[in-house]
């Protein structure tokens, strides 16, 4: 079985949320505009809203891990964390964004309701504490160099530093060159550290360098990933979602397409019902 952690503030939200078979995180990888966000996130909310799941918008004012340093890293912390306020106080979403440096970890948790410690930066201990000293919601990405086990130090840093509302995300590991594999045998131990545990699964179907100077990814992947989540028993999902995900300056191989998304989470919701179904007449139901 899985331990039900204690439940940490988003926002107005309380995830996981009592009722709802899981959370989600979902909007483009970065910040590409403040109509392109507003949109997007619009468009997010709507559906989500119409199928009860709890939403988070996410979006990054930087990308500051990409491949090639002529690649596109957003619009910066002071114009990306404007966007995401009003983003958030038009549409009274809670909204997520990542943060690379810890000077500049105060100025975006003034803002956010969810900071998101990037997975190759999730062992740096200043980055950690000063995301916690935010008092917001730290989301922290499991590095995809770590066994599931090994993200107690990360979250123990956080708490250590006062802040109990921590999150880990799942979001594959390096098979190889440029291949990342998701274990979801290991859900158990990163679940042991008595966090919420989200699963990435765009990031999961990425490729690192698969394109020379950027990542590559296979979009097609991310429903097979998505629905054997929910069916081990993660709190939520998070997904990168653009309306023309080729065209996207970043991330694109895998994120998910806009237009397809509600199709998704239906599917998602589908096999969330199934195992509620089977439990409740008694019958082994998975690995929940």
């Amino acid at each position: 079985m899985i331990p039900d952690p204690k439940p940490v503030r988003a926002g107005s939200l309380e995830l996981p949320a009592v009722g709802a078979p899981f959370f989600l995180f979902a909007g483009p990888c970065v910040i590409e505009s403040a109509a392109h966000a507003h949109d997007t996130a619009a468009a997010i909310a709507e559906i989500a809203r119409a199928r009860k799941i709890p939403f988070v918008y996410k979006s990054s004012y930087d990308k500051a891990n990409r491949s090639s340093g002529k690649s596109f890293r957003g619009l910066g912390l002071e114009k990306g964390v404007h966007i995401l306020a009003d983003v958030r106080a038009k549409l009274g979403v809670p909204v997520l964004t990542d943060v690379h440096l810890p000077e500049e970890a105060r100025d975006a948790g003034a803002v956010v309701d969810v900071v998101q410690v990037p997975a190759f930066l999730c062992r740096q201990t200043d980055l950690l504490v000063a995301c916690a000293q935010t008092g917001k919601c730290v989301n922290i990405k499991k590095g995809q160099f770590l066994a599931p086990e090994d993200m107690r130090g990360a979250a123990e840093k956080v708490r250590a530093a006062g802040n109990a509302n921590v999150m880990l995300t799942e979001r594959g590991t390096f098979f190889g060159y440029g291949r990342l594999v998701v274990d979801f045998a290991g859900l158990p131990d990163l679940a042991a550290h008595g966090a919420p545990v989200v699963f990435d699964a765009t990031h999961s179907v990425q490729r690192p360098g698969g394109l020379g100077d950027r990542s590559g990814g296979d979009r097609t992947r991310v429903p097979f990933l998505a629905r054997a989540a929910i069916a081990a028993g993660f709190h939520g999902l998070f997904l990168e979602v653009h309306q023309d995900p080729d065209r996207a300056p970043s991330d694109g191989p895998n994120m998910v397409r806009l237009d397809s998304l509600a199709a998704l989470l239906d599917e998602c919701l589908g096999v969330a019902e199934g195992l509620a179904r089977a439990r409740a007449k008694g019958r082994p139901a998975g690995p929940h």
